[in-house]
């Protein structure tokens, strides 16, 4: 059985072994962005099958009974490894020591990915938001590198809001891969559009993005007509609070969720890291 190598910051104490019926993946790169965020990349197991967009549990083996935590998986379906967007909370059960982890650690995963935030929750349409907060741009980082994201929609509009401008590195940092990518560029061209605000500080400093959509400046700025369930569709993922001000205002343009039982005109994430 693998475990977590004793050396490793993530380990407060002994490692211990694998449960069973999860997946033991290792750590291949570590990117810290603030004080508060950092991404991940794991490896990912041959038989893993997921939808961009969804999310899985995962934990460390520093324990009899490891905490697991939802994540959303920021890799589109195709990539060979899987990729994770985390917050860093002091005494989170996991992320206290998951911000700890280096190259060759050990993750678990649990087997079955879910989550809402997938094309198949969604209706056909002309133009597709991806209204995001903090980390809630996990999944859809997958889903903007994702070919089928593209076939289905005709633009598509990240938005991303943090409180202070480095929060939003991440997000510029994922659009400048695509626009570097030869084959991913080639499929997106100028179909995404990236909209990033800071609430507090920064050169992107202007209003929360529900404020900005109440207000009409976030079409405004974009050159687009306001929300319209003829054409268009949302997918929203954030803090409790930004879902459920953001869901009305979609529902306030007419929009209806969805799931995927039953598709609708937008989806919201309710899965949440610690």
């Amino acid at each position: 059985m693998s475990s977590l190598p004793a050396e490793s910051g993530a380990a407060t104490a002994a490692a211990f072994p694998i449960p069973a019926g999860v997946f033991a993946e290792t750590v291949t790169s570590v990117k810290h962005y603030t004080d508060t965020l950092f991404s991940f990349r794991i490896t990912r197991p041959a038989s893993f099958r997921f939808r961009s967009g969804e999310f899985v549990m995962i934990g460390l083996p520093n324990a009899e009974k490891p905490v697991f935590r939802a994540y959303s998986i920021a890799s589109p379906s195709w990539d060979e490894e899987l990729e994770f967007f985390s917050i860093k909370v002091p005494g989170g059960p996991l992320t206290e020591h998951l911000q700890k982890i280096q190259p060759g650690d050990t993750i678990l995963m649990r087997r079955k990915p879910t989550g809402t935030l997938v094309m198949d929750a969604l209706l056909p349409g002309k133009r597709l938001y991806l209204f995001s907060t903090g980390t809630g741009i996990a999944p859809f980082a997958g889903i903007v590198r994702d070919p089928e994201t593209y076939e289905k929609f005709e633009q598509v509009i990240l938005t991303h809001t943090c409180r202070f401008d480095a929060e939003l590195d991440y997000g510029r940092e994922l659009v400048k891969k695509i626009r570097e990518d030869e084959l991913v560029s080639e499929i997106v061209g100028d179909r995404l559009v990236h909209y990033a605000t800071s609430t507090r500080e920064g050169e992107t400093r202007r209003h929360r993005i529900t404020t900005l959509i109440e207000t009409g400046e976030l079409f405004a700025d974009l050159g687009v007509p306001p929300l319209d369930p003829e054409t268009d569709r949302a997918m929203i993922c954030g803090s409790m609070a930004m879902l459920k001000d953001t869901a009305a205002l979609c529902e306030k343009f007419g929009l209806v969720e969805g799931s995927n039982a039953n598709p609708g005109t937008y989806v919201v994430e309710r899965a949440f890291v610690d």
